[in-house]
């Protein structure tokens, strides 16, 4: 028996893992720490994606383009204080269904998926037309065996 006890086909002793296991496992915890520290903020995100999100817009003066105001922005241009933008709307996301059956998935479970049986019955015709086809392969191979 080797030294180090029973050993894998790999040639690592049992219960060990490879380094590549052990590296992943680690960037693995420190990803859950990561998202851990700002799961409020991305569950109340995925609830407003799932909801449709709104979000204000203002026309430039210069180029004509619609953009995105912050919440900067906005203040500075209720304020009087911007004069870049002229108009201001206020534009809406449809609702996310992705995002709804996710959150539905992940907190009261994924529903289990449907199985349907199809039966497919053979016709008396269809059997008949099924005999010849096999008597007739079967004379090929008789001919060709000959």
């Amino acid at each position: 028996m080797p030294r180090g006890g029973k050993r894998t086909n790999a040639g690592r002793p049992k219960g060990s893992k490879e380094k590549g296991t052990l590296e992943k496992e680690a960037l693995r915890q420190l990803l859950r720490q990561q998202v851990g520290a700002k799961l409020g903020p991305m569950v109340e995100a995925q609830i407003a994606n799932a909801m449709g999100i709104k979000y204000l817009v203002a026309r430039n003066k210069s180029t004509g383009q619609f953009v995105k105001l912050t919440e900067a922005q906005a203040k500075a241009k209720l304020k009087g204080g911007e004069s870049d933008h002229e108009m201001i709307e206020v534009w809406e996301e449809r609702p996310s269904v992705q995002a709804f059956t996710d959150l539905l998935n992940r907190t009261i479970d994924k529903p289990a998926e449907q199985e349907q049986t199809i039966n497919l019955g053979v016709t008396e015709q269809a059997a008949q037309v099924l005999a010849r086809i096999t008597s007739g392969r079967d004379r090929v191979a008789k001919e060709r065996r000959a």
